[in-house]
């Protein structure tokens, strides 16, 4: 009798469980994934965002968890010096109505930054509108990421906050043109002396960006001197006596019978020094101006520089 209850509830047991995973299994094979519209908002960067499940409320805009939104420039926006940035930040990211923004290539290296200013009364966890202008210099990479702090007088680091949006770089369209040094080595006659003419003028190539002042793009390049010589043109005996301490270009003025007219600032007279010294330094900003075809001849003011 006892034997044959203890097989009862054994069957019972089984029959039990047989028929609770058969349910099991029933429910989960008639359970379906909630799915969610197909729809899409448009954020202020460009950005969008789709609904999520399971509530299907719309992700979070890019900037929104951090409490900030960049209305210009959108996201991968090409971009170029001045932009202008504008957005919206919560009252928290503002000290003194102001906050920064970095603006990084894609090496990290920083090529410029900002302040940025409230439009609105900043003393408030609403959103304020912001707005500023940031320069850069020009990017070595295609790439760049826009970087927001707020700002954080503490100093402390868990109060930093940080938004980051990418940027890509307007491509800069270049040209080449000539730069002319010297090289002593060229300009000797039959005794073995230097004769400081433009025979020792030695023209290398490089490249300025396309722009509608060439002519002084390319002397101000040359002014530059030494830092524009590579290691061989170093080797090959090609040198400069530019850049010279507080000399510069002011002014660029081409007639209409193709006489260019340079004025220079030269502040500490570092033109002078004798005849054959400044007989080159002349000779390399002339020729160099000259390959332009438009120049016909060249003046230098005030009359005065490059005498001996």
């Amino acid at each position: 009798m006892k034997k044959i209850l203890f097989i009862l509830i054994i069957l019972v047991v089984l029959i039990g469980g047989w028929i609770g995973l058969k349910f099991l299994i029933n429910k989960s094979s008639t359970e379906q994934p909630i799915a969610c519209t197909m729809e899409a908002k448009e954020c202020l960067d460009g950005s969008y965002v789709s609904r999520v499940s399971p509530k299907c409320d719309f992700a979070l805009c890019p900037g929104e968890k951090e409490g900030i939104l960049v209305i210009s420039p959108k996201i991968n926006e090409k971009i170029e010096s001045p932009i202008k940035i504008e957005g919206e930040a919560i009252g928290s990211w503002f000290f003194e109505a102001q906050f920064n923004v970095v603006l990084l290539d894609d090496d990290e290296n920083k090529l410029g930054e900002a302040i940025l200013t409230a439009k609105s009364d900043w003393m408030t966890e609403d959103y304020v509108p912001f707005e500023g202008e940031l320069s850069f210099v020009e990017p070595s990479t295609s790439l760049g990421t826009l970087k927001f702090l707020n700002a954080n007088p503490s100093g402390l680091a868990e109060n930093q906050k940080i938004f980051e949006t990418s940027v890509k770089f307007t491509e800069i369209p270049y040209r080449k043109i000539l730069l002319y040094y010297y090289n002593p080595e060229k300009d000797k006659d039959e005794l073995d002396n230097v004769k400081c003419s433009i025979d020792g003028l030695v023209a290398i190539e490089r490249e300025i960006p396309v722009s509608e002042i060439p002519i002084q793009d390319a002397i101000n390049l040359l002014l530059k001197g030494k830092e524009n010589l590579t290691e061989e043109d170093i080797d090959q005996g090609i040198t400069t006596e530019y850049p010279l301490e507080s000399f510069n270009l002011e002014e660029v003025n081409l007639k209409e019978d193709g006489t260019l007219i340079l004025k220079f600032n030269d502040l500490l007279n570092k033109t002078s020094g004798g005849s054959c010294r400044a007989g080159i330094l002349w000779f390399q900003i002339e020729a160099t101006a000259k390959q332009f075809s438009e120049v016909q001849q060249v003046r230098f003011l005030p009359e005065e520089i490059f005498q001996s």
